[in-house]
């Protein structure tokens, strides 16, 4: 049987010498097998600023806000992206609550340690000057960093806290994990007080965590601690491991399902007929015999029955689709009946492929295309919302509706965060769309960011305005940083002429060649092709052979008949 992530904890918390322990500490470890492999373990440690009235409220809200909010983000989520988003919030609340106080004293205040255990990695969050240690193989490293400055001839003052400002710059360290490791957390009431040393000789006893962590509260105390002292410490025992059969062996517990056709019913749903077929999958229109509902049942390729990669993706497109919510992303039916072979069932699209849309409007008008591109960009927004990449945005995976209602298709390709966050035996490989429409990024370094999707919707926009590519077939032969660099961009006008100028950079901004010189946002894309950018409008314009080469050349040759009758007129005086 695979393995799975188990840790043992120990902690201690005392008020020293003060009246109050303003220090918060806790920690969660799911019992639920899939919500640990999916969410990982979290432990958190705070200690409220001591010149806040409110400094125990302000720790205590950052511990039990960590632990309990961070398990209510999506699953989809990266550990980085759902610690920051709840610390974030947290940060935003309680420097409102700082708000209500014209005494500023009254404010709430603290520092925070927080640290997940996902799979193979530990993920640290760190803002102020409590620590984060890792003992391994009888070393002590500290891997934070203390936010304090320090004064000439004054005292140290905290440079960053939660609660001090609307904006929070958080340190964010992953650190892979070995069995055995222990994760060292403690207030600066302890390793003010307590030398490196000091610590490493106490997990050196290989006593009961719980037990070493009182003994370094006791022995802190004894150095003249004049703060609240608090620890925790975390023991890695037992790592998530499962070999490639294993992995197998769970992706094929359904078998593949027999050979479909008209009026074969497979689990209640009747095929009605074939919509379509690849070397990878095959699409049915079928019939819910319980609602009479159309539906489209999609179905794995015997060809990769024994490919744990394919199996994998396959599975996961189901598990995308469960968590994506959008009237503009093609909608997967959850089954209420029992499945007995390896398929899923998503909603039928009564339309046609963008591909074919453009094939059909020999000149479509500008209005139309903001439209599409508006509805797409929302589709995509969706994807990103839940921390993934489409990374095959592209006219054919792209529907519209009798209606004229976009929907994005196929989840082949996305890349989600959080299972990207959990190690696995099965080679994953990145499995990226057409090149015409990959941002050059990808061919580089294989990294895509949500500007990677933003490139392939402008080159969408941009076909659809010209029927042709931004950078031609040039740009699926690019395969090195140097090849990329000698890419150019098409003009729009010199395929057609009655496009604004502004449309045409706004399209250019969002395929440029560089990530950086992109748009930020989707929304910026969106604006810019609806109303002229004022940036847009102030640049120069490019020279008249640049923009109309053809124009450029007849008004050459006008000049140049002119120039020959009058000489000719001239000679024949």
């Amino acid at each position: 049987m695979a393995a799975h992530l188990k840790v043992s904890v120990g902690s201690y918390s005392d008020k020293g010498i003060k009246e109050e322990n303003q220090d918060s500490l806790g920690h969660f470890i799911p019992e639920n097998i899939n919500l640990l492999t999916g969410k990982g373990a979290a432990f958190a440690l705070a200690d409220g600023v001591s010149s806040s009235a409110e400094a125990k409220q302000a720790s205590q809200c950052c511990v039990t806000g960590f632990l309990e909010d961070y398990y209510s983000t999506p699953d989809s989520w990266s550990v980085k992206k759902s610690g920051g988003k709840v610390l974030t919030a947290i940060n935003n609340w309680l420097f409102s609550q700082s708000n209500q106080y014209q005494d500023v004293s009254r404010g709430l205040a603290s520092t925070f340690c927080g640290l997940v255990i996902k799979s193979t990695t530990a993920h640290l969050f760190h803002v102020g000057d409590s620590r984060i240690y890792l003992v391994r193989a009888n070393n002590l490293e500290q891997l934070t960093t203390d936010h304090r400055i320090h004064m000439p001839g004054e005292k140290e003052y905290l440079g960053r806290a939660m609660g001090i400002d609307y904006r929070l710059d958080i340190d964010y360290k992953a650190v892979p994990v070995e069995v055995g490791d222990v994760f060292f957390i403690s207030t600066d009431g302890i390793h003010d007080y307590l030398s490196d040393k000091k610590i490493l000789e106490a997990f050196k006893s290989e006593q009961d965590l719980t037990v070493i962590c009182e003994q370094l509260v006791a022995q802190s105390l004894a150095q003249g601690s004049v703060d609240n002292v608090s620890c925790q410490a975390i023991k890695i025992t037992e790592l998530p491991s499962q070999n490639l059969d294993e992995a197998y062996s769970q992706l094929t517990k359904l078998p593949f399902p027999p050979e479909l056709y008209e009026g074969v019913i497979l689990d209640g749903y009747r095929v009605t007929r074939e919509l379509h077929a690849s070397s990878t999958s095959q699409l049915y229109l079928a019939v819910d015999s319980d609602t009479n509902e159309k539906v489209v049942l999609k179905t794995p390729s015997i060809n990769f029955e024994d490919d744990p990669a394919y199996l994998e993706r396959f599975q996961m497109e189901e598990w995308i689709g469960r968590r994506i919510n959008s009237p503009h992303v093609i909608r997967t039916i959850e089954q209420a009946r029992p499945r007995r072979f390896l398929y899923y069932v998503m909603e039928y699209i009564e339309g046609q492929t963008l591909e074919q849309w453009m094939v059909d409007q020999a000149e479509p008008d500008l209005t139309v295309i903001r439209n599409i591109i508006s509805q797409a960009i929302s589709g995509v927004r969706a994807f990103h919302r839940m921390d993934m990449l489409h990374q095959d945005l592209k006219p054919g995976n792209i529907m519209i509706t009798a209606e004229g209602l976009v929907k994005i298709v196929d989840f082949g390709s996305t890349k989600i965060a959080g299972i990207a966050d959990v190690s696995t035996p099965i080679e994953r490989k990145e499995l990226l769309g057409t090149k015409h429409y990959t941002a050059p990024e990808y061919l580089i370094n294989g990294m895509g960011t949500t500007q990677s999707d933003l490139f392939a919707l402008g080159c969408i926009a941009y076909e659809m305005i010209t029927g042709k590519l931004p950078y031609g077939n040039a740009i699926s032969r690019a395969t090195d940083q140097a090849s990329i660099k000698r890419l150019e961009y098409v003009p729009i006008n010199r395929y057609v002429s009655n496009i604004p100028d502004w449309v045409d950079k706004a399209i250019r901004k969002a395929v440029q060649t560089d990530p950086v010189n992109r748009y930020e946002k989707m929304s910026e894309l969106e604006s810019d092709l609806r109303k002229p950018n004022p940036v847009f409008l102030k640049e120069e314009q490019p020279p008249l052979m640049e923009r109309n080469p053809i124009g450029f050349w007849k008004a050459v040759s006008g000049l140049l008949l002119m120039a020959n009758i009058i000489l000719i007129y001239l000679m024949m005086r």
